[in-house]
């Protein structure tokens, strides 16, 4: 509890809304591979799905892949607990993929060279809030090239969190 606490106060005082309710639909913690925190990113209700407000840091600078993987779960150094994207259609890796991508196929971010960056994405799919076993987000080392089967040639993960939902004003 302590740690959500903390982390709603850092993506305030950073000026992430959240939302017309005053509460994010999800949000998740990021650490990366030294289990050191690379920041957080919160899930909240937009028009056309959820708007993902990533502020993350202590992250080399470059172009890195953002996924969404299948499992809730993010132990370093590797994060392979994190499992796959999250695909439960079946389909093939990547945004510009002509057989439709992963639901966790998510746009490319850009560290900047102080190893930080804020974004806001739009995820048109919600349904990985409801994956049985959670979902995390995961950052890797490399970009995307959004269609090489199964993870766009995108690297080691290099920071990892799980993405914990908010149910009637409480986090699960």
């Amino acid at each position: 509890m302590k740690y959500l606490i903390c982390a709603l106060i850092f993506l305030v005082a950073c000026g992430y809304s959240l939302g017309p309710s005053g509460a994010a639909t999800a949000w998740a913690e990021l650490n990366n591979a030294q289990n050191v925190s690379a920041g957080a990113g919160i899930f909240v209700e937009a028009p056309g799905g959820l708007l993902l407000k990533l502020n993350v840091s202590n992250l080399p600078p470059g172009v890195h892949a953002l996924h969404i993987h299948e499992v809730g779960k993010c132990e370093p150094p590797d994060f392979k607990s994190a499992g796959a994207h999250f695909n439960p259609e079946g389909k093939k890796h990547g945004l510009k993929n002509p057989e439709g991508s992963h639901l966790g196929d998510l746009p490319n971010i850009v560290v900047g060279e102080n190893g930080s960056v804020q974004v806001e994405i739009l995820i048109k799919d919600k349904s990985f809030l409801n994956n049985p076993g959670g979902t995390a987000l995961v950052i890797h080392e490399k970009a995307d090239d959004e269609i090489t089967d199964p993870a766009g040639n995108s690297g080691a993960r290099i920071a990892c969190g799980v993405i914990i939902r908010n149910i009637m004003g409480r986090y699960s």
